[in-house]
């Protein structure tokens, strides 16, 4: 597996994981702005809160397709030995993004949790993302 990585990034592993992690903390801080749209808790004049609602959805299944490339990348290539924060950060991410599917799917009574499963996702996003990508970005300067 760690071979497959090397060669599909061309020995770019760390570099090309920290941009897909960048890029889904942007679309996470994206997401963030179509769920208040969407719920009515920010208005703006050229986004109304059905198109914001299927907007959220559509770039989500995007983010979870690209979380689900790095994690494997991460898996894959680092293994479990880097531990730490990270880590720790992640499984939570993986489990509130679970809970989040299932609260979308299933509706009703767990769809009413999705308006504090939606930010508790976006921080885990973002920890993981500082624990990592940030790290890497900070000592490259």
């Amino acid at each position: 597996m760690e071979q497959l990585i090397e060669d599909l990034t061309r020995g770019n592993v760390a570099e090309v994981k920290v941009v897909l992690a960048t890029v889904i903390l942007g679309l996470a801080v994206y997401q963030l702005v179509l769920a208040a749209v969407a719920y009515r808790w920010l208005k703006l004049p050229f986004l109304a809160s059905p198109t914001a609602s299927w907007t959220h959805r559509a770039s989500g299944d995007a983010i979870l397709v690209l979380t689900a490339v790095v994690a494997t990348m991460c898996l894959g290539y680092y293994g479990l030995d880097e531990g730490g924060l990270h880590a720790v950060a992640a499984c939570a991410l993986l489990a509130l993004l679970a809970m989040k599917v299932l609260a979308v799917r299933l509706g009703g009574r767990p769809g009413r949790l999705l308006p504090i499963i939606g930010p508790a996702v976006f921080v885990a996003f973002a920890i993981v993302w500082l624990s990592s990508a940030g790290d890497f970005l900070g000592s490259a300067g």
